[in-house]
């Protein structure tokens, strides 16, 4: 495996893991809420699902464009 897919690997198992924890959690959650308050309770965490796989797919460009440590620049 070449260094940059090693470099890969976290940021995806990370947002692999948030997207199912979010998925789990709140559907759950949805489950037992009633009502409107449904819809509210399954808007969040797939919005914020939608945010972690954007900045994995971000994160994963920098990688490939050779920025995996552009922290150093400041």
């Amino acid at each position: 495996m070449s260094e940059h897919g090693k470099k890969m690997i976290a940021p995806i198992v990370v947002a692999a893991i948030l997207v199912i924890y979010l998925v789990a959690y709140f559907g759950f959650i949805v489950a037992l809420v009633p009502g409107i308050w449904k819809i509210l309770f399954a808007v969040v965490p797939v919005l914020l699902a939608a945010v972690s796989i954007g900045v994995c797919v971000e994160r994963i460009k920098e990688i490939r464009s050779g920025e995996e440590d552009d922290i150093s620049k400041y």
